[in-house]
């Protein structure tokens, strides 16, 4: 029997027990996500063992990945373009951006295809759909935490000691994460119908990156491009962290203030979107 056999047999015997999700693009099921935490963790988990399995070095691949783009980046704008620092050792301001931007472009990744990858878990069982997408954005902190403890080394080798604006790192990589969270929600109900989703996603991404101060400072942007280029949320995050760790000027509440909005409508937008998708997902995934 297919799924929409269920509901037509559902809407003809009231007294069958529903189970689905709410008909109301506005009941986020909160509650029911957090009935549903042990399998968010499981699910997170899960992510995590499959990264990584079958592989020789294992989770050292989350050094590697950053370490070596890092190193690309050093002999192309550090060496030979000579991009400025902001006073700072090049692998070094180039590594703490790479950080929360890898961060932010794997949540990305896993979390725009996470309900197609996950098609058999949607079609058989009822869980609230959010939990894919959301499982997939926080799954990535695990290779950030494991990177990070290897710039906190690379700082150690070069004699930097971070700032008191270390407090406010938390909140930077959280306004990566809900950015992330804003861009899959959206991203991944319209790839159950268009699968070409996941082809755009490199390129997406590749361009998002050189729109980000992840190879080279703000500093470089000409001040009368710099209210609209700050609107990346991607901006405040990478100066955000660059200047907890690092020191330096603190970023500019009037550059951050839209940036913070637009990730609020994104994500306000993206949650909307998705539940009223989320009707048809079982059907068309």
């Amino acid at each position: 029997m297919t799924v929409t056999e269920i509901k037509q047999n559902i809407e003809k015997n009231p007294a069958i027990i529903r189970f689905g999700p709410s008909k109301s693009v506005f009941d986020l099921e909160l509650r029911d996500l957090w009935l549903q935490r042990e399998l968010l963790y499981f699910l997170i988990l899960r992510d995590i063992k499959i990264r990584y399995k079958q592989t020789l070095l294992g989770m050292g691949w989350a050094i590697l990945q950053p370490f070596l783009t890092m190193v690309i980046f050093t002999a192309i704008f550090g060496v030979f373009v000579k991009v400025p620092s902001n006073g700072q050792p090049y692998p070094i301001f180039a590594y703490t951006a790479l950080l929360p931007w890898n961060l932010f472009a794997q949540g990305v990744a896993r979390g725009a295809t996470g309900l197609v990858d996950n098609a058999q878990l949607i079609t058989k069982v009822f869980f609230p759909r959010l939990i894919l997408p959301l499982a997939a954005v926080i799954a990535p902190t695990v290779d950030f935490g494991i990177a990070f403890a290897f710039l906190l080394g690379m700082m150690a080798w070069y004699r930097l000691t971070p700032t008191p604006g270390l407090l406010w790192l938390p909140l930077f990589i959280g306004l990566a994460l809900l950015t992330a969270l804003a861009v899959s929600l959206w991203l991944a109900a319209i790839n159950v119908r268009y699968r070409d989703v996941r082809h755009a996603i490199p390129f997406l991404l590749q361009a998002w990156m050189y729109a980000s101060p992840v190879a080279y400072p703000l500093s470089i942007v000409p001040e009368r491009w710099r209210g609209l280029y700050s609107l990346n949320p991607m901006v405040t995050v990478i100066e955000g962290c660059r200047w907890a760790l690092l020191g330096g000027s603190a970023p500019s509440w009037g550059l951050m203030a839209p940036s913070l909005l637009l990730v609020v409508v994104l994500l306000g937008g993206g949650l909307l979107f998705f539940k009223r998708m989320e009707q048809t997902f079982a059907d068309v995934i």
